[in-house]
């Protein structure tokens, strides 16, 4: 069996399988890595996005993502711990 072979019993073709497998991660998928702290902070110290970027982010645009990756990599974000 392939890598690109879905698990038995999987309806997705291997051509997705294999798609979806490069291109996991965008730079427009959320840049939060579960060290969240926003509640007495304006940015928090695990992505670096404001409060409002945070609970905003779903509804932002491809775009306006992108320019609030462009910041916090600037700044040094994300964060993990380890």
């Amino acid at each position: 069996m392939s890598s690109n072979t879905p698990p038995k019993g999987s309806s997705m073709p291997d051509s997705l399988c294999a798609d979806a497998s490069q291109h996991a991660f965008t730079a427009t998928d959320s840049p939060c890595v579960a060290v969240c702290s926003t509640l007495f902070d304006e940015i928090c110290r695990g992505c670096g996005r404001t409060a409002m970027e945070v609970s905003n982010w779903v509804f932002m645009t491809d775009e306006e993502k992108q320019i609030v990756w462009q910041r916090i990599r600037a700044q040094g974000y994300p964060r993990r711990k380890g």
